[in-house]
């Protein structure tokens, strides 16, 4: 188990929902309940879960955690691609929020990689359980 504050992928989350915060705040407010709403969900839960991820005991379970923020993340990138289409998010902070999301797919995905061919210790049927096995 790590403290999740350690990740840069999720330092680099955390910033962009902050973004997302503050961007959809000047959508209009008919948008409240709708895009705005949902923009701010899928961005949180990014860093939410890299953040729960780190708090499992395998580095399986972190690697299931960081493909539903991998799912998450993707929905944010077609949520922002709407927000442009219909003039809510003007072209400069749109395509700066979408390199922010490729940037992180790519650092999740490679943390993906890194945590699936982490060597694993292999499990003894000999002798008592410690606090290794």
């Amino acid at each position: 188990m790590q403290d999740f504050r350690n990740l840069a992928v999720w330092r680099h989350a955390h910033q962009l929902t902050l973004a997302i915060y503050q961007e959809t705040s000047k959508f209009p407010a008919s948008e409240q309940f709708g895009l705005t709403s949902q923009m701010r969900r899928s961005a949180a839960s990014i860093p939410t879960n890299i953040a729960e991820g780190c708090g499992r005991g395998s580095d399986a379970d972190f690697a299931r955690f960081l493909h539903i923020a991998l799912g998450s993340a993707s929905e944010l990138e077609y949520q922002l691609l709407l927000a442009s289409d219909l003039g809510h998010l003007q072209t400069t902070p749109a395509r700066s929020l979408m390199d922010q999301v490729q940037t992180i797919k790519k650092m999740a995905s490679s943390l993906i990689r890194k945590t699936s061919t982490k060597p694993h210790k292999p499990k003894s049927n000999n002798g008592p359980l410690t606090a290794d096995s």
